[in-house]
């Protein structure tokens, strides 16, 4: 299970990204960037940060360490910006805390990559149909001097509107638009990563979600979608098993 903590305090809103996150004050003494269950693609971007956040330590990629972080509506009260006062209102209870990495810095093409690591970043988001690795919003950081991958919500495009499983299992990836594919070729990892992410790998990662996210959204009905969270569970694993079965549809 991920770590659970409360919020102490709100400390200030990240404007880059269009849900609104904000840094946060919690009461290990850590401060979190909060992805929120009120912003606009709901929880269901807080489980794709999960699950492809696990997937990518599953592959030796950096990734930040997450928390689910109880939100006391209080906090959001104190807050003199509406936006921000809605926004964390409307997500009173469990949110997701994103390790906060103090002193990092956006990377830029100047910074040297190995190239195995770019092929391994590449590779993940090609398999998670990751839209938001581009050379305008990379979602990479420099932090003591390596890579961190950031910001998964825009993965698992699937489960906004269920169905379609071999479409998406089949479906192309835009490389030309990723900003790591000059530098790494995703089929030079192809094997090796094939082989770590196994239906168990996928179900450890899918463990990690609470319950209430992946329970049907009854202000989006969808007849497609899994009936539980149980259910839920065994359809991300399908619908990611049959995309790394279809590796040769979506590998450049």
């Amino acid at each position: 299970m991920l770590p659970q903590i409360v919020a102490t305090a709100y400390l200030t809103a990240l404007r880059e990204g269009g849900s609104l996150p904000g840094l946060v004050e919690a009461d290990d003494d850590g401060i979190y960037v909060v992805k929120f269950t009120g912003a606009g693609q709901g929880p269901k971007a807080l489980v794709a940060e999960i699950v492809v956040g696990a997937l990518a330590r599953a592959i030796d990629i950096r990734t930040p360490e997450l928390a689910l972080i109880d939100v006391d509506p209080e906090i959001g009260r104190r807050e003199p910006d509406e936006e921000v006062q809605e926004l964390v209102t409307k997500s009173a209870g469990m949110n997701l805390a994103v390790d906060f990495l103090p002193g990092s810095v956006g990377y830029d093409r100047n910074f040297d990559i190995p190239a195995a690591e770019a092929a391994r970043i590449v590779w993940l988001d090609a398999l998670v149909a990751n839209v938001d690795r581009s050379a305008r919003n990379t979602n990479l950081l420099i932090w003591h001097r390596n890579l961190w991958a950031i910001d998964h919500g825009a993965c698992l495009r699937f489960h906004h509107a269920w169905g379609g499983r071999e479409a998406f299992a089949a479906s192309p990836y835009n490389y030309s638009d990723h900003v790591l594919t000059a530098i790494g070729d995703p089929r030079t990892v192809h094997d090796q990563l094939s082989a770590l992410v196994t239906p168990a790998t996928l179900a450890t990662a899918l463990d990690l979600v609470p319950d209430e996210w992946l329970a049907p959204d009854p202000t989006r009905p969808d007849p497609r979608a899994p009936d539980d969270p149980a259910a839920a569970r065994e359809a991300y694993v399908d619908y990611l098993s049959a995309r790394l079965d279809a590796a040769e549809r979506w590998l450049p």
